[in-house]
Order: structure tokens, then C-alpha cells, then sequence
């Protein structure tokens, strides 16, 4: 399954090889990702609780300066054959046709609540927040997140815990998106630019995952359930190597620099390269 998540080659070209049957390959390769699903979910995926929320908060204010942020949240559409008999649920505004993940990330570009196949590829994203079970355990607030409000640094200001997101998703309590338009004032302008630094953290963590685990560079040829379960089974082996490769070496081989958007002592911004 390894080599089919990280160098995303044909189920015909493994099983030629290997000098297996393809049938054989597919069982080795589903029943792998559900051992993986099954072992790691609990210990690398589990859900955060307030303790969870209150050190990632603070993980975002000493690495990315945004108070009381305790995740960036955003989508991803993967890619898929379309299903037989699915007419135009799976076709999505970019010509293709596509599973979508709805994913929240921490400061460490490790996945924390992630809601697999919560609509379909044709769904705008507002919809898909909308039909996701994430969306609607944060509207009844069933995420564990810390219910008082804190305050902010140096300041007296008290303010609840929240979200980051783009335009697309709807702005509320546990919320936050940047201001719309162009023509902006200064304060507006700082403020949306402190928050994209916040956001971009989903961008390159999806950047990571992608880059890793290049099945996800091409169209899936697998029933949509068997997507979902290959995606979960990526997410979970991505926060594994996270985790682990970042308390091994001090040199982060799963994920170098040149993965992620880095700034120098100078306030100088350097996006990651073009995944």
C-alpha cells in the first residue's frame, strides 16, 4: 500500500512487479488501509480536547502571531474517476470530478479534525461546511473547545476561541475570515494579511500531503468509499511522520522547508514552492 500512496503507479504496474494478480493487489492494498485506519486513527487523529485546543492556541500565537486561534480550516477536492450512474454529483466547478475533504489544521501543519467525503465534488464550499458533521458539531458545540472567553495579550480585550478561514466559509463566533473587497483601509489590510498567514497553514499542510503521497497527483480509478478510506489512510501516516520524524532528527525529512512558507528575521515572507 506504501508504494501505492507514495509514488501513485498502477495497480497494474505493482502487481507485474511483484508477479501477482491485480485482484490481488487491491485486497492487499485495501485490507493494509484498514489496518492503518484502525491502529493509528486512535493515537494520531484522535479528537482534541480543551487542553488540545488551549496549547494549539498558543502554538498558533508564538508561531504565527494570531491570538486565540486554534485552527485553520479549509477543503480539498481529490480527484476520482467518475462513478457509473452518478450523473453530475461528483463534477465540480473545476471541470473534474472529485471527493472532498473538509480538514482543520494545527500550527505544526498536522491535521486535527478532518471530515471525509462530507458532500459531493459539485458542492460549493459554503454547502459543503453546511452537510460536513464537522460543521454541524461546531455549531452545537460538541468539539470540546473551551467555552469562556480569554484574553489577549497585553491587552484587556476578552475574545473566544475561533477558527481561521477564506471567504467561502461563513463568518460566526467560532469563525474567522478576512474582511471582503479590495479597497481596504490599513487596519482592515494588516488584519487580513495576519490572518492569511494563520490560514495558509491548511494550504501547505495539503501541500505536504499531496506532495508525499502522490497518488492524490492524478485521477483516483477506485469506488468513491475505497477514496475516502485511501485519503484517511494518508492523513493518518501524515501526522504520524509529523510527529514522529520531527522527535527523531532534528532535520524534518518528511517535510523539509522548501514544503512549507517560511519567514527570516527581516519580516521577509517566502511562500513554499509550487506543489
Amino acid at each position: 500500500m506504501l508504494r501505492f500512496l507514495a509514488t501513485g503507479d498502477q495497480v497494474a504496474s505493482i502487481a507485474f512487479a511483484h508477479r501477482i494478480s491485480e485482484s490481488t493487489v487491491y485486497n492487499i492494498i485495501k485490507e493494509t488501509y484498514r489496518v492503518t485506519i484502525r491502529v493509528l486513527n486512535p493515537i494520531y487523529l484522535k479528537p482534541p480536547k480543551e487542553e488540545d485546543w488551549k496549547k494549539i492556541a498558543a502554538g498558533f500565537w508564538n508561531h504565527w502571531n494570531f491570538p486565540n486561534c486554534i485552527g485553520a480550516i479549509d477543503d480539498k477536492h481529490f480527484v476520482i474517476k467518475a462513478p457509473p450512474n452518478s450523473g453530475s454529483l461528483y463534477f465540480n466547478y473545476k471541470k473534474s470530478y472529485s471527493i472532498v475533504l473538509l480538514a482543520v489544521c494545527d500550527y505544526q501543519y498536522k491535521f486535527t479534525i478532518v471530515d471525509c467525503g462530507a458532500a459531493y465534488g459539485s458542492a460549493s464550499d459554503g454547502g459543503i461546511f453546511a452537510q460536513s458533521e464537522f460543521g454541524k458539531c461546531l455549531n452545537s458545540n460538541d468539539l470540546n473547545i473551551p467555552v469562556e472567553n480569554c484574553k489577549l495579550l497585553l491587552s484587556d480585550i476578552e475574545m473566544p476561541y475561533y477558527f481561521v478561514a477564506d471567504e467561502a466559509f461563513p463568518l460566526s463566533k467560532q469563525i474567522m475570515r478576512p474582511y471582503p473587497g479590495q479597497c481596504l483601509n490599513e487596519k482592515k489590510s494588516i488584519f487580513n494579511y495576519w490572518l492569511s498567514r494563520a490560514r495558509r497553514i491548511i494550504e501547505n499542510t495539503f501541500g505536504i500531503l499531496v506532495s508525499r503521497w502522490r497518488i492524490f497527483r492524478r485521477s483516483i480509478c477506485l469506488k468513491p468509499d475505497h477514496v475516502d478510506a485511501i485519503i484517511m489512510a494518508a492523513i493518518n501516516l501524515h501526522n504520524f511522520l509529523m510527529i514522529e520524524n520531527n522527535g527523531v532528527t532534528n532535520e524534518n525529512t518528511y517535510c523539509p522547508l522548501n514544503y512549507i512558507d517560511t519567514e527570516d528575521n527581516t519580516g521577509r515572507y517566502t511562500e513554499c514552492m509550487e506543489i
